[in-house]
């Protein structure tokens, strides 16, 4: 079942519309078109009680004031990029420098800010929406008219599917991610301290004190970020180790272990012990970035008039690593005109 409403206006003074989600098991996802955002995801614990396990706003007024880029699809380029320039066939580019002395998830109004279009919707026991947005050559400095478009697809075994595909008429580079922030315990209640965290990961993506990676990837063994075994997040966050102090917690791009190139694996699962809720993500990316919600200080009110505090959330973002077009040993994030960006995640929820 789709089912459509208004939910205000964006900054242009433009409607807004969310789209619900709901498949043949009851699970619920709502989508709006302001950034192709997630706004709720309502999921049972192991008792069949229902939450809304996403953070964000009542309504749009909230994203236009802080977004925290709550729920968002990121791009042009998700993550970071060091003072914003890169080189692509020798010629220097230059994005916007919005969170100095860094380029961070598209720039001052990133695709997380964008009003975008809805293509299609397929209703059914897995309902699906694909929104689409056009990124004019030039827009926060890349290169390129961008045709991007992400279609969320509720299967009815509680998976919540994103695929993406982008095109070019330019040479540029392209990562694409979303933001959503969950806590399974249900939004705003509680930490996320006791959730219990696996990643499908031998590696990390080494960063130095701006949180730029320095070129290496380093073994998770024997530092406080090998989560091979499912390990207590709570146990992590304050870690006498120099990733997560430069961090303030886990701020981490984790190289997804897979056979082949492009494969859609498992790359982690985070369980709520209380209630049961379970969250596996798989992806086709080659990396999955863990936050445990190190900038959440209660100056947000969220859903519900909660205020969004310290480790209220966690985030689970699947992309290419950090700063990845000013390091060739990284998976190159390069998109040529003709050619065909595409990836895939499914957020899966299960009880235990």
């Amino acid at each position: 079942m789709i089912e459509k409403r208004e939910y205000g206006t964006d900054f242009d003074g433009k409607t807004v519309d969310l789209y619900t989600l709901t498949n043949a098991v009851g699970m619920s996802a709502s989508i709006m078109t302001h950034g192709a955002a997630i706004v709720h995801v309502n999921t049972k614990d192991r008792d069949g009680n229902v939450a809304d396990v996403s953070l964000g706003y009542d309504d749009m007024a909230g994203y236009k004031v802080k977004s925290a880029y709550f729920g968002g699809t990121l791009g042009q380029f998700a993550n970071r990029i060091a003072e914003g320039k890169f080189t692509l066939d020798g010629e220097e580019i230059q994005v916007t420098v919005n969170r100095p002395p860094t380029h961070l998830h598209g720039g001052e109004r990133g695709f997380d800010k964008r009003l975008w279009t809805v293509e299609e919707t397929i209703d059914g026991d897995s309902p699906s929406i694909r929104l689409s947005y056009v990124c004019a050559d030039g827009e926060e400095g890349y290169p390129g008219n961008v045709s991007v478009s992400v279609t969320y697809t509720l299967h009815a075994d509680n998976g919540l599917e994103l695929a993406y595909s982008a095109t070019t008429d330019k040479k540029t580079i392209i990562n694409l991610s979303n933001h959503v922030y969950f806590n399974l315990n249900g939004n705003g209640v509680g930490t996320i301290l006791d959730h219990e965290l696996q990643v499908n990961a031998e590696n990390y993506v080494r960063v130095g004190e701006t949180l730029i990676p320095t070129g290496e990837i380093a073994p998770v063994e024997g530092t406080p970020l090998d989560f091979r075994s499912m390990k207590r997040v709570g146990d992590v966050v304050d870690a006498d180790f120099d990733q997560i102090k430069n961090a303030g917690g886990v701020d981490q791009s984790f190289v997804v272990g897979r056979e082949t190139e492009g494969e859609l694996v498992l790359a982690s699962t985070i369980r709520a012990p209380e209630n049961g809720r379970v969250l596996k993500t798989y992806t086709t990316e080659p990396a999955v970035h863990f936050y445990s919600g190190n900038f959440l200080d209660g100056s947000i009110v969220g859903k519900g008039g909660v205020p969004y505090t310290h480790r209220t959330a966690f985030c689970m973002e699947t992309q290419h690593y950090p700063d990845s077009p000013n390091h060739a040993n990284f998976p190159s994030t390069v998109l040529l005109p003709g050619d065909v960006f595409s990836s895939r995640t499914i957020y899966k929820f299960e009880t235990d």
